[in-house]
């Protein structure tokens, strides 16, 4: 796996041009009137506490999980290109899955912050708790040895690609392309899933691509729903609570 100094200086970089870009956009063509200054304080906090603790503790309980995983050696007889592929897509079939698992009765308290924005822009989407990025991660570092003998720059494009997706489907944005989301995630694809409505935010639980939703009875169609507002749509909670998964 990549050095965690090397980790550190792609994500780094990443998120701050990315950041810088995607607010560029956001001024440019907002989806919605937003108001940054009452948005930011809280993520920020949580962004903090994102990369202080959530990170850092979730990859503690996750990274033993690595050194177990021995796949068959005919694996890498397959070219690095397809089996590449073949890691997009099941890391992404296993994040659709995980995402549904936490959003039943049981474990959608883990989930709940990071619906908890009323204005969904690129940074709302740092709202996560240990838990959540516990289960986020399992697809991932379960699945990682299949592309196990790839160049450096392989695994810090890998990188930059999870800030710049995850920046991207919760950007504040006017813009559509409906042959683009027959496959990937668009922000105005994700912002249904983060309406206030929970039978919406029932559904367009994909994180890369959209046709898990199609495949599996969850798609909902962006064309002709739209959100009226986002957050959980339950009572308002205290944020550290809410923070911490209770």
């Amino acid at each position: 796996m990549v050095g965690r100094v090397d980790e550190a200086h792609v994500f780094w970089i990443s998120f701050a041009a990315f950041g810088v870009l995607c607010t560029v956009a956001e001024l440019v063509r907002p989806a919605r009137k937003l108001r940054y200054g009452k948005a930011l304080p809280l993520d920020v906090v949580s962004f903090v506490l994102y990369q202080v603790a959530v990170v850092p503790v979730a990859q503690m309980v996750t990274d033993p999980i690595f050194p177990l995983i021995h796949p068959p050696a005919a694996l890498f007889d397959i070219a690095l290109p397809i089996r590449v592929v073949a890691f997009y897509l099941l890391a992404d079939l296993g994040s659709y899955w995980m995402h549904r698992l936490m959003h039943t009765r049981h474990v959608w308290r883990v989930h709940r912050w990071h619906h908890s924005p009323t204005q969904l822009y690129w940074l709302a989407g740092m709202r996560t708790t240990i838990p959540h990025q516990v289960l986020f991660n399992l697809p991932t570092i379960v699945l990682l040895p299949i592309v196990t003998g790839g160049p450096l720059w392989l695994y810090l494009a890998m990188i930059v690609e999870g800030v710049a997706r995850n920046n991207w489907m919760h950007l504040n944005v006017s813009w559509r392309s409906n042959w683009l989301e027959r496959v990937i995630v668009t922000p105005r694809y994700h912002q249904i899933h983060h309406s206030a409505d929970a039978q919406l935010h029932d559904g367009n639980y994909g994180a890369l691509f959209t046709f898990w939703d199609r495949l599996f009875g969850t798609y909902i169609d962006p064309d002709t729903t739209k959100p009226k507002a986002f957050g959980t749509g339950e009572k308002k909670r205290d944020p550290v609570l809410l923070m911490i998964g209770v």
